[in-house]
C-alpha cells in the first residue's frame, strides 16, 4: 500500500542564483522538505538554469557561492532534477556546463510533470 502522506512536490527555480534571495532559500526549503521524505522534484527553468553553472565567482559580490550545494541533494534521495532545454540554449550552456546530473526536458514535458503533481511551489 502507497504512503497516503507522501505528496509528489515540484519546485521551480526561476530566479538568477544571486541578487535576490529566491534560488537560495528554494534549496534551503527543499533541503528541509527532503528529511520529510517526500516525493520532491526540482526543474531549473529561464534565468534559474544559472544556478547550477559551473565555476561560478562570487567573491565580487561579497557571497558566499551555493551552486554547489545542489550536489548535496542525491544524498537526500533527491533526484529528479530537469532542466528548461530552451532556457540552456538561450544562455549558450549545455548540460556539461552544470555542477549536478539533470535530465534536459523539452516545454511540453515539463508541462506534463507539473500536471503530475500535488503541490508545485515557485521560487
Amino acid at each position: 500500500m502507497e504512503n497516503e502522506n507522501v505528496k509528489k512536490i515540484m519546485h521551480v527555480l526561476r530566479h538568477a542564483p544571486h541578487g535576490t534571495i529566491y534560488t537560495y532559500e528554494g534549496l534551503e526549503m527543499i533541503l528541509i522538505m527532503a528529511a520529510y521524505e517526500q516525493d520532491l522534484s526540482v526543474v531549473f527553468i529561464g534565468d534559474g538554469v544559472y544556478a547550477l553553472k559551473k565555476g561560478q565567482d562570487t567573491s565580487g559580490i561579497s557571497i558566499k557561492g551555493f551552486s554547489r550545494t545542489f550536489m548535496a541533494l542525491d544524498g537526500y534521495d533527491v533526484e529528479k532534477l530537469y532542466v528548461d532545454r530552451l532556457s540552456l540554449e538561450e544562455r549558450g550552456l549545455t548540460e556539461e556546463d552544470l555542477v549536478v546530473d539533470v535530465e534536459v526536458l523539452e516545454a511540453e514535458e515539463t508541462g506534463r510533470l507539473m500536471k503530475e503533481q500535488d503541490v508545485i511551489i515557485h521560487h
